[in-house]
């Protein structure tokens, strides 16, 4: 399973390595608002703050973290919410400053497609070619095999002229049929449903059939059935572009030094904030979030609270577990009880989740359906988080496993990208 972290740390990174609830918990029932040191937030007892503030010293001087965002909730109430660290120099992070959410995005679509089969729109067995016939296989591929990402499809973000045009150009805006010709032209992995490999492709080509199954731009149908049901107040797709609202949160990066040839020891740490990452899923799908945002929307997908109990199932059940073989392909992976796939949502061992690595800053979330808890994290870094290339590994995700051994330590998955 040691593939699947190393593809998660380059997931929304610019791919440099190519180019070369416990019982510590407090009741529910306290004030959310209740504020502590630090202009922490939420109802932890303080036993319980106090190990996650030790925590949270910890990871930001073993991770070289320019800022670390925490929001903790427990059936939607605030069990602890903060930030640490700079934006920019002087700026203070705060818990408003707005991310942006990336593979999150792969969740939304994964709970339209499960709101389309609960509204009798499809069923997961439609081929593509059901809507979109001319694209390779499209009368092979499944609905499904495009979710579970068993479609055979290579991932557009590993094909040479991607990574270097977007080194070259970080603003660059790429299209969806841009992305989707890239991943289709490239040789098949497999044939559909016979393997397991992560492929964006696979994705761009979903929001593609949102489009075409509704007749509606992506943007309006993620307003539709992710963003008004969910209550998520700031979440967009900015008008399809790579704009951020304010208060945002800066990241900075230096993923481009090799493709760059900039020396190791001479100094190299670019702002990345507003690079453009319109390469990484369907357009409108593209979205900017906050850590509130971001740890509802996983609570109602992790929960089920917004479809039925088969499509749910189908969601989040590690249905894959004993998946996959990885000595046919490159990049294929063996599915297993502590990293397995459902539908737009990672499998780690009891808990529901989804991780974002783009442009210097990174984010995780998980939902523990057991203890109704959730737990995100958004993470910067400082220019040693970075090596002599320009590569780092995205810490977002062992540091929620970190967070997880505080407050729910009889669930700690054994692997989390």
């Amino acid at each position: 399973m040691d593939a699947i972290l190393i593809k998660r740390t380059w997931r929304f990174g610019l791919l440099a390595k190519v180019l070369a609830t416990s019982v510590f918990l407090a009741s529910c029932g306290g004030s959310s608002d209740e504020q502590g040191a630090g202009g922490a937030t939420g109802n932890a007892d303080p036993a319980t703050r106090a190990k996650i503030e030790t925590v949270a010293q910890q990871v930001i001087k073993e991770h070289k973290l320019r800022s670390l965002i925490i929001r903790i909730t427990k059936d939607g109430q605030d069990v602890y919410t903060s930030a640490m660290g700079e934006s920019i120099t002087g700026v203070p992070v705060t818990p408003q400053m707005h991310i942006r959410n990336g593979a999150f995005a792969f969740t939304y679509i994964g709970q339209i497609f499960a709101k389309l089969v609960d509204e009798g729109e499809l069923t997961l067995d439609h081929k593509v070619a059901t809507w979109w016939p001319e694209l390779p296989r499209a009368d092979q591929v499944s609905v499904k095999n495009l979710l579970n990402m068993t479609s055979g499809y290579a991932d557009y973000v590993y094909q040479p002229e991607l990574i270097a045009a977007v080194y070259a150009d970080p603003f660059r805006a790429f299209t969806t049929d841009e992305l989707v010709a890239i991943g289709v032209a490239a040789p098949a992995k497999f044939a559909p449903g016979t393997n397991w490999h992560y492929s964006h492709t696979n994705y761009a080509i979903l929001g593609k059939l949102l489009e075409k199954i509704t007749g509606k731009p992506l943007d309006e149908v993620m307003e539709k059935y992710i963003i008004k049901p969910m209550g998520l107040t700031d979440t967009s797709s900015n008008g399809n572009t790579p704009a951020i609202p304010e208060p945002v949160l800066h990241s900075f990066s230096s993923e481009r030094r090799d493709y760059l040839q900039i020396p190791a020891g001479t100094p190299f740490y670019e702002d990345a904030t507003f690079w453009n990452p319109s390469w990484t899923i369907a357009n409108g799908a593209v979205q900017t979030t906050t850590i509130y945002d971001l740890t509802k929307s996983m609570e109602i997908v992790g929960s089920g609270a917004q479809v039925s109990r088969e499509m749910y199932e189908e969601q989040v059940l590690p249905k894959l577990i004993g998946f996959g073989d990885p000595s046919t392909c490159d990049g294929c992976q063996h599915l297993t009880k502590d990293m397995s796939y459902g539908l737009g949502v990672m499998l780690t061992g009891e808990w529901i989740s989804q991780t974002k690595n783009f442009a210097g800053s990174g984010v995780s979330s998980g939902y523990l359906p057991s203890k109704k808890l959730t737990i995100s994290v958004s993470t910067t870094y400082q220019p040693e988080a970075f090596d002599d290339k320009g590569e780092f590994r995205n810490a977002s995700g062992p540091i929620l496993r970190s967070f997880i051994e505080v407050v729910a330590p009889d669930s700690v998955p054994r692997i989390i990208p």
